[in-house]
């Protein structure tokens, strides 16, 4: 049981990194400093008082970027790279103990989690930002905060649960992204045959 806990808390921190990193990393460290819950020893790299002030001063910065249109996407851009090396941090630091080699296959699989999820909310970011009101940005914005602070206390508290939720998205994820490719295709053919 303590191996599925360790699996669903990765698999849910990492995906939850993609969408908002430092929301992700404050929660980690406020619920080791405050004891939510009883986490292994591991779990203390992030009860630190610079990684708390700085996730939730970072948080504060993400919160405002991602309300404001095309801000959301130069901020998605950036971290682009961030988010997976977040994720890629997080799923190791919380795996513990363990052989360098299962410590890299949990490094990359946290980063490909990270990763997807990002890329999921980085274009939908995009999409919206062709529309011409603000109030999609803003509804989109606080939809992702609520998900991602539900997934880590739902991960914190019922691990196997968040490690369902994570294989559900990265399922819906890869059926859009499956989608998309097809409509893409169809499009070209179509501009190609006119």
């Amino acid at each position: 049981m303590e191996l599925m806990g360790a699996i669903g808390r990765m698999l849910g921190f990492s995906f939850a990194a993609g969408i908002n990193l430092y929301a992700t990393t404050a929660m980690l460290g406020l619920a080791s400093r405050y004891h939510w819950v009883d986490l292994p020893d591991q779990y203390r790299v992030f009860d630190n008082d610079w990684i708390i002030g700085i996730a939730l001063l970072l948080y504060v910065v993400e919160f405002i970027a991602d309300k404001v249109p095309w801000v959301d996407s130069m901020w998605d851009a950036v971290h682009t790279v961030i988010r997976p090396i977040g994720g890629a941090l997080i799923a190791v630091s919380t795996i513990g103990p363990a052989a360098p080699e299962v410590k890299a296959m949990i490094g990359l699989a946290g980063a490909a989690l990270a990763t997807s999820s990002h890329l999921a909310k980085a274009g939908t970011r995009a999409a919206a930002n062709t529309s011409p009101e603000p109030f999609s940005n803003w509804i989109l914005s606080l939809s992702e905060d609520g998900f991602v602070i539900g997934l880590a206390l739902l991960a914190l508290k019922y691990p196997a649960a968040a490690a369902i939720v994570v294989v559900a998205a990265m399922a819906l994820i890869l059926a859009l992204a499956r989608w998309l490719v097809r409509a893409l295709r169809r499009s070209f053919r179509s501009r190609a045959t006119a």
